[in-house]
């Protein structure tokens, strides 16, 4: 959750963040919850330990966060992605804290790359289900923005007790070879350094890549010494087998032999370097890069005063959009004062979600976003003179006007080619009588299709609730992001945790009941408790981030640095080429 920050550095020692670790209380408020988490991710980044590090130190290797602090350019930052993955999975075999892989995109030599890294502290940098899924989400970015890929290899291969789950389905361990010879025929450049082990099948994924290094002391083989020995009676040394120097000088496989890691990324940074620059005939942002635009129209730690994620609290959602988006100087009664710059798209129409065009760090997007507020709706009376009617329209629902506008909002971002921005804290689509019969599902499908057909990056960030079809809509993770950021505190499910609970409970007791057991006031009790803390726990961001169904967790103050982070890595060399089609949609 540290902001895009100064690169990685190794953390203090500490005990590291295991599997066991209980999930922290829910804040009084929203710094306290931001304080916990970062509590817990620093934990989380000491990996397997200090003992561990102090082990990977000894072999005269860097840990992995170590090795991507001197490949990205001094004084830039790492924008790292999926450090909860697999948080609180894998108890029984002592945890693996962020999935044993470093990912996220970095600047090497001015330009924006996407970066994997074993680490070797956790269970030797072995490949657990969630390993594999990391990897594959890191790399369909990078193949979403064409981003150049940065593999630093260190992995003892599939962690074995875990293996039905690793090797065999089409989203697993096979998947990532697959995409690297996919990536690499799509033009999109691939370098990999074997920095210590890469055997059996995880050999294919360096040898995959355009180019290839390997640092003296590493290993790339199909199988060990003792495989071999007990497959064909072999006896051979390691070096023979796949070391550095056999493989450069014999095999023919290793493009450059480094002494060792400083010399690798020393040499890794030379040839990211020699690559052309992204095409400004290519890009619609040429200047991504280096865009700043002015500051924004607040200060950042503002949002803790404008948000509220209290239940039943509302609060006008463009408040917390001034937080972060650029300011404009606007003439009000003579004087000129500063402003955000927005320019909201039908501002008095479905008004529970608010649409508009806008700046970050000086790029041009379009926002939608969840208003927090109760609205009023107008619509036209019916037959014998009677006037417009006016209704209320609660706070975070998406109603079927709503869902109309930000379909045609949608359709003309891509049209301009400009990248969208969700913010989400909905409850899902309004239900009902009224609702049905004025055609929500109608409009909800429009709203679907127009942000399913996306030609442009689509980023998230969910600040408080998304439920349901309104994540859907809202542009869940199924609906090809670019990245999904999370605020701490936020919650993402089917349903909210007290609607959940008393349909779950009566499933349950239901259960019993045929069984023969009876359901006294008690017994009632206690399983009401017991499934609102189950589900819970699972609406939690953090058991989402832990599933690889949220990229990065971030400070709400920092959300601009962060959101300017993420668009400056999206459009530098996104393809705005293709037509923008919806085939047959409602109307």
């Amino acid at each position: 959750m540290n902001p895009p920050a100064t690169a990685p550095s190794s953390t203090p020692a500490s005990t590291p963040a295991t599997a066991t670790e209980k999930p922290a209380l829910v804040a009084a408020t929203l710094r306290d919850t931001v304080a916990a988490f970062a509590v817990i991710e620093a934990k989380i980044k000491l990996g397997g330990g200090q003992a561990a590090i102090d082990r990977q130190h000894d072999k005269g290797r860097l840990t992995a966060r170590e090795r991507v602090a001197k490949l990205i350019d001094p004084g830039t930052v790492f924008q790292e992605y999926g450090l909860w993955t697999a948080y609180g999975m894998y108890r029984e075999y002592g945890g693996a804290p962020a999935a044993g892989v470093v990912t996220g995109v970095g600047v090497v030599q001015g330009r924006a790359c996407m970066i994997i890294a074993n680490d070797a502290t956790v269970k030797a940098g072995a490949f657990f289900p969630m390993t594999c899924k990391k990897i594959i989400r890191a790399q369909v970015m990078a193949q979403m923005a064409r981003l150049p890929l940065i593999y630093l290899v260190d992995s003892a291969g599939v962690f074995l007790p875990l293996q039905e789950d690793v090797f065999p389905d089409a989203d697993d361990f096979g998947r990532i070879f697959r995409n690297n010879a996919v990536i690499s025929a799509e033009g999109i450049p691939q370098i990999a350094a074997i920095m210590g082990s890469c055997v059996a099948g995880g050999g294919y994924l360096p040898v995959l890549c355009d180019t290839l290094l390997m640092t003296e002391g590493s290993g790339l083989y199909l199988a060990g010494q003792a495989l071999v020995k007990a497959a064909i009676g072999q006896t051979v040394t390691d070096e023979e087998l796949g070391g550095a120097a056999m493989h450069s000088g014999i095999s023919g496989t290793v493009d450059f032999r480094e002494v060792d890691d400083d010399a690798c990324l020393t040499r890794l940074r030379n040839l990211v370097g020699k690559y052309p620059p992204p095409s400004a005939m290519t890009s619609m942002y040429p200047n991504a890069a280096t865009s700043k635009g002015p500051s924004a129209a607040r200060d950042g730690h503002d949002v803790y005063s404008v948000y509220s994620d209290k239940p039943g609290a509302q609060f006008d959602i463009r408040e917390v959009i001034s937080c972060f988006v650029d300011s404009r100087l606007e003439t009000v009664n003579g004087e000129q004062k500063l402003a955000m710059d927005f320019d909201e798209y039908k501002a008095e129409y479905g008004q529970t979600l608010v649409c508009g065009y806008a700046r970050i760090a000086g790029i041009p997007c379009g926002i939608v976003a969840n208003q927090k507020k109760l609205v009023q709706r107008t619509v036209a009376g019916g037959g014998g003179g009677t006037g417009p009617k006016v209704s209320a329209q609660m706070p975070g629902v998406i109603y079927d006007d709503s869902a109309d506008k930000s379909a045609r909002f949608i359709m003309d971002c891509n049209q301009r080619k400009i990248p969208l921005v969700f913010l989400h804290d909905t409850t899902g689509f309004m239900v009902g009588r009224d609702s049905e019969q004025g055609g929500i599902i109608r409009a909800g499908a429009k709203m679907v299709n127009a942000m399913s057909n996306c030609i442009v990056p689509k980023i998230v960030l969910i600040l408080g609730a998304s439920y349901g079809a309104g994540n859907y809509a809202m542009c869940g993770r199924a609906f090809d992001q670019f990245i999904a950021l999370a605020w701490p505190g936020s919650r993402c499910a089917v349903m909210g945790a007290n609607q959940a609970t008393g349909v779950l409970a009566m499933i349950e007791e239901k259960s019993r009941e045929r069984k023969g057991e009876k359901i006294d006031e008690t017994t009632h009790k206690e399983i009401l408790a017991a499934v609102h803390a189950s589900y819970s726990e699972q609406q939690d961001i953090r058991y989402g981030a832990a599933r690889g169904c949220v990229d990065r967790i971030i400070e709400p103050h920092k959300t601009r640095e962060e959101l300017a982070f993420a668009l400056k890595a999206a459009v530098a060399n996104w393809d705005f080429s293709r037509p923008f089609k919806t085939g047959v949609i409602q109307t």
